[in-house]
């Protein structure tokens, strides 16, 4: 069943109410240059995972023009604009060093409240053996991390051209006998026809807000021992530091044109500040075939201080393609998308997902 969802504009009112949200949305996040010296150092990473075989195959940078449910991920606002009244999606990513990464959603759209959507990403990293201080080569334990992202989201179309989304993140990580928790927040605008202008889509988003982290458990208490005393050693807690999270600001633009009769194309820009790691340039093209065939491509350039060259490849990844199929079976539209993302370090990253709409 298809629906859509119309709000009339409000012109004057509308206008200023944009622009307030689009500067609480940049102010979120501390405007400073790239900081690659501190790569590494934040708390949950898994967060900065991306999923969505399209986005992925985009480069990363269809923040202005992603909708429906893969848009919880890249844009909560871009889940207001959804065709149908229900979604579901499921996304497997062969991720580094035999990593993977599982994620589902579902959304519902509810007529004169908006849309909400239910997210879990979790990240499987096989068995690991047990290393200690006093056994470097191992114990004969295994153990396996649990990683997992719990998120909600609810965005609604404001005004005929402007969505806004809000996403609620609950983290966990447990990793034999210490473990962590932490939320974090994402807030999203997507305002259509800029300048008046049919088919140029501008999109903004804050990611990963939300206080530090840090571990604990029984796995951080250590066995002392006093000299010369008598009395037995006793159990001291080793303190873990708190880490902030990778929080990120985004702007992005997307233009939509057709090409011919039953063809489009949808091109693709943005930029990222990441208070972790370097700021990105990505970019993406996306050819559309009679609503049937997707063929995509992306490309992603990192900036840098260094006085000898402007941008690198970062080592995480750099160009992208994939390709995406669409058919309607049995009055449920139904996608399947795969993209690649390659890696220097590692092997490229194969992503498949499937996407319901009812």
């Amino acid at each position: 069943m298809i629906r859509t969802t119309r709000f009339q504009n409000q012109g004057g009112t509308m206008k200023p109410l944009i622009l307030v949200l689009c500067g609480l949305l940049i102010c979120s996040v501390p405007v400073h240059a790239g900081r690659g010296d501190k790569s590494g150092t934040s708390a949950a990473a898994e967060l900065l995972i991306p999923i969505g075989p399209r986005g992925i195959a985009l480069g990363g940078s269809s923040l202005a023009t992603v909708t429906g449910i893969e848009a919880v991920y890249w844009n909560p606002a871009g889940l207001a604009q959804s065709l149908h009244a229900a979604y579901a999606m499921f996304s497997h990513m062969d991720y580094i060093a035999d990593i993977g990464v599982e994620y589902g959603a579902v959304g519902i759209s509810f007529a004169g409240f908006g849309t909400l959507a239910l997210s879990l990403k979790t990240l499987s990293f096989g068995d690991i053996e047990i290393t200690t201080e006093d056994q470097p080569d191992g114990t004969g334990e295994l153990t396996s991390p649990t990683f997992f992202t719990l998120g909600t989201t609810y965005a609604r179309q404001l005004a005929d051209r402007i969505a806004v989304g809000l996403t609620f993140n609950l983290i966990s990580e447990r990793m034999e006998r210490v473990s962590s928790t932490g939320i974090a927040f994402n807030i999203g605008v997507q305002y259509s026809g800029v300048g008046g202008i049919s088919g140029l889509d501008l999109g903004v988003v804050v990611k990963n807000i939300g206080p530090q982290m840090k571990y604990s458990g029984p796995g951080l208490l250590r066995q002392g021992n006093i000299d010369d005393v008598l009395r037995p050693g006793s159990f001291y807690l080793v303190k873990a530091a708190s880490a902030e999270l990778p929080s990120i600001m985004e702007l992005g633009l997307g233009y939509r044109t057709t090409l011919a009769e039953g063809s489009k194309l949808i091109t693709t820009a943005m930029f990222q500040n990441n208070n972790f790691s370097e700021d990105e340039y990505k970019t993406g093209i996306e050819y559309v075939y009679n609503d049937m065939l997707f063929l995509r491509g992306g490309y992603n350039i990192v900036s840098t201080q260094s006085s000898d060259r402007e941008s690198i490849f970062d080592g995480a990844h750099g160009w992208t393609f994939g390709f995406g199929f669409h058919r309607l079976v049995s009055d449920v539209d139904v996608n399947v998308d795969y993209a690649y993302r390659a890696v220097e370090f590692f092997g490229g990253n194969h992503v498949f997902g499937v996407t319901f709409g009812f």
